[in-house]
């Protein structure tokens, strides 16, 4: 076992429950570091349940070609811990070296009290953050927002939510009104909002909030838009029209993300000009989100014509907008859509399945090996049925496509295959396929 992982392990025990919504425990240990959340670059936070991966990394695109230094914080990784700490000294994953020196600092500032392993290892990002010099930070909320433990931190250039769905309702509540709460709760007195489309319930939530705190809110669609105009991205707000590129990033959702980003760094008075956002589209970096498998091992046991996609989106949102992005590729080349997916016992897989209903041919369910809370595949493949489509269970993702393969052959149809439903599935596949994030 390597340091890295034994550290972790040891931080993962000092609490009974992997997530306990609370902040208390989290302001304590930055007191006992010497308050990291004072020190750090000024700051972008990101809330929502669907995007803000994708809004922080078009944002950090933009911005480095507008020759800013960015410091990333993101979760869940995909294949490495360090995926999850970006240090704007050099534009790479945090280092091994710095990544140890940090929870050290942590572990031994905790003295063994209890703590979540998010809120410990936020606080050795927070450290890292302090320690060492960039132009921005754009920190993505792990959860909710409100009580999630990025939310310590008193004046934020911007806030932004991206749009709300159901997820984690658990932790966040039962209808849209209440996770829209939660997600508000990063709002400060006077910092202005972001927002991307949201249903009524939720931006009723978001508009009381943002009224409360005087925290001036750019909508999309009343204060700004984002559309797709012949193979362009027209952005548009009251300074006037940008024409720029599309995003790298693939899926007519991506064009509302780019849409906020460039929003959001406009009201944070970071637009680094049309020349780097343009630039920046074109070079975005955020591996697992409808991503293309062209090659590797995974893909060699696959014959010519098979194309294979990846998406760690997880939740009845997600399920929408991947659904719509397969149904465009049906009708550009049609190909019989097959699907592989494993989730987690905290989602809501009935929700995630339904809109690829009449789409997909058939589900493959998986294991996932690199959490406790996986789902079995043979109860992820009776939801699966439950939402009305047709489901076996699978030992493994190279099984479940091979089996793909030879039935794609017998029909004489390559097939596209869809690999959804975690972020962690997400992670075992480009690690066993060679791609680990850069």
């Amino acid at each position: 076992m390597d340091q890295i992982t034994a550290i972790l392990d040891r931080l993962l025990a000092l609490h009974p429950k992997e997530i306990d919504l609370s902040l208390g425990r989290m302001q304590r240990l930055l007191k006992a570091l010497g308050s990291p959340e004072k020190q750090l670059p000024p700051t972008i936070h990101i809330a929502g349940t669907n995007g803000k991966g994708s809004v922080t990394a078009t944002m950090r695109a933009m911005l480095e070609a507008g020759g800013k230094s960015c410091h990333v914080y993101t979760s869940p990784h995909l294949v490495a811990f360090n995926e999850r700490i970006r240090l704007g000294t050099d534009g790479k994953f945090v280092s091994d070296a710095k990544l140890l020196e940090a929870l050290y600092a942590c572990e031994e500032a905790n003295a063994g009290e209890e703590i979540t392993f998010f809120e410990i290892t936020t606080a050795a990002a927070f450290w890292l953050f302090a320690e060492n010099p960039a132009d921005v930070l754009l920190l993505e909320v792990g959860l909710g927002g409100r009580l999630d433990a990025t939310n310590v931190i008193d004046a934020p250039l911007a806030t932004v939510v991206t749009p709300v769905s159901m997820d984690h309702e658990k932790f966040l509540g039962n209808a849209i009104a209440e996770i829209a709460f939660e997600k508000a709760g990063i709002f400060k007195r006077g910092c202005p909002v972001i927002v991307a489309p949201q249903d009524d319930e939720a931006q009723s939530v978001i508009e009381r909030q943002a009224a409360r705190l005087k925290a001036p809110v750019h909508w999309f669609g009343q204060d700004f838009s984002a559309y797709a105009d012949q193979g362009r991205l027209a952005f548009q707000d009251e300074a006037g029209l940008y024409d720029l590129p599309l995003s790298c990033l693939i899926g007519n959702h991506q064009v509302v993300n780019a849409g906020l980003a460039i929003a959001t760094l406009k009201a944070a008075n970071l637009w680094p000009g049309q020349q780097a956002a343009a630039e920046g589209l074109k070079s975005i970096n955020w591996p697992g989100r409808l991503q293309p498998l062209i090659s590797g091992p995974l893909i060699d046991q696959c014959p010519d014509g098979v194309e294979v996609w990846l998406d760690g989106g997880h939740n009845p949102g997600a399920g929408l907008s991947i659904a719509a992005f397969m149904g465009e590729q049906e009708e550009r080349s049609p190909k019989p859509l097959y699907m592989i997916s494993g989730m987690l016992t905290t989602k809501d897989p009935i929700g995630f399945f339904r809109p690829f209903v009449g789409l997909a041919r058939h589900v493959s369910t998986v294991p996932i090996s690199t959490t406790m809370t996986a789902r079995d595949p043979l109860e992820l493949a009776e939801f699966a049925k439950s939402a009305g489509l047709d489901a076996t269970p699978c030992l493994s993702i190279e099984k479940a496509i091979a089996d793909i393969v030879a039935c794609a052959l017998e029909d004489c149809e390559p097939p596209r295959i869809l690999i959804c439903g975690s972020l962690y599935l997400a992670g075992e596949v480009l690690a066993a396929n060679g791609m680990p994030p850069e």
